[in-house]
């Protein structure tokens, strides 16, 4: 059965990780649009300030302090749409943590923290969202990352956990598609975004880590995180970038890896000391804050996004721009003919 997901605005819409970062951007894109929002985290005070933001501009917002790596809090997160609104429309899994450095020094206990919420808390959110929509409609949105397909040097067990979120996004997928569940199950997957992902990112560097570019803005996500909750979309990257690194490890597999010890260990290094006071694997850090500390260049478009997203607009735009370049053609071979018979 296909699904048919409402407009934004008129959507109940539970988000997870919505304290900072991808979430708070699109907490607050969203209720700008007037959907009502259940907004989960670890963070009261921020959860609770963001909460306020919104209900004191007219919109609807209740917090639910939550971590996503404990079953029993995402029901609760689950148990408190339902009995504030009678039901959800739409279910945003984006609460992540990273970890930077040498999977060798990394202790097992955090690996095994950093799954507990990248992938268990997909597994946990999406397993409570589709119980709920499989009987009223509606989408479920995870947001995965471009290493999601291609593994990044220095983030190994992130790159794993996103992997993981990919096949269990594409498996529930096909399962509420053989059921005929009127569900739309997503997979977001972003470039390099300028969020505290960094700050926030537990770290075994000497070094702050940082961001590789291509950078771009979180606005972006949250654009694209929206156009799923309403169209029905399998899978899109965020950014060109992303495209293009999925494309490489698929087509030049020997080479991207050659490239990623080359040169994304520099990259991803700041060359400040590490600091780690604002470090989230374990505990809620600083809220309310949508952008990182990146210092470069951020893109505050992404061409190959809006495409993706709108493919007909898009093959429109080429089409319109063929006939355009044509008929200037066309003009200009007239006006040389024209030139010459004069001469």
């Amino acid at each position: 059965m296909a699904s048919r997901l409402r407009p934004v605005e008129e959507q109940v819409i539970v988000l997870t990780g919505a304290s900072s970062g991808i979430g708070l951007a699109t907490a607050r894109r969203a209720a700008r649009r007037g959907a009502r929002l259940v907004l989960a985290a670890r963070n009261a005070q921020a959860l609770q300030h963001l909460a306020d933001e919104i209900n004191s501009r007219g919109g609807q917002a209740v917090p639910v302090v939550a971590d996503v790596g404990n079953e029993e809090d995402v029901r609760r997160v689950a148990a408190t749409a339902l009995e504030r609104f009678g039901h959800f429309d739409t279910w945003v899994n984006n609460a992540g943590v990273g970890m930077y450095g040498w999977m060798l020094d990394i202790d097992t206990a955090d690996h095994r923290r950093l799954f507990e919420t990248n992938f268990w808390g997909v597994v946990y959110g999406s397993l409570e969202a589709a119980r709920h929509l499989r009987h009223h409609g509606g989408a479920i949105v995870n947001v995965g990352s471009e290493t999601s397909d291609r593994a990044v040097i220095l983030l190994g067990m992130y790159s794993a956990s996103k992997h993981a979120v990919k096949g269990f996004t594409d498996a529930l997928r096909m399962e509420l598609e053989a059921a005929k569940a009127p569900v739309s199950v997503t997979l977001v997957k972003p470039a390099a975004i300028n969020t505290p992902f960094p700050q926030h990112a537990k770290t075994y560097l000497e070094e702050e880590p940082t961001l590789p570019p291509p950078v771009y803005d979180p606005e972006i996500v949250a654009e694209v995180i929206l156009h799923c909750a309403e169209n029905p979309v399998r899978d899109t990257f965020v950014g060109g970038s992303a495209k293009q690194h999925a494309l490489q490890g698929a087509l030049m597999p020997r080479l991207t890896d050659w490239l990623m010890e080359l040169l994304y260990v520099k990259k991803q290094k700041s060359g400040q000391p590490a600091n780690r006071s604002d470090d989230a694997l374990y505990r809620p850090t600083t809220g309310l804050r949508e952008r990182g500390a990146y210092v470069g260049h951020v893109r505050k478009t992404s061409v190959y996004t809006r495409a993706a997203l709108h493919p007909l607009f898009t093959s429109a735009l080429v089409v319109g721009a063929g006939i355009g370049l044509t008929a200037l053609m066309s003009q200009v071979a007239s006006d040389g003919s024209q030139g010459s018979d004069g001469g």
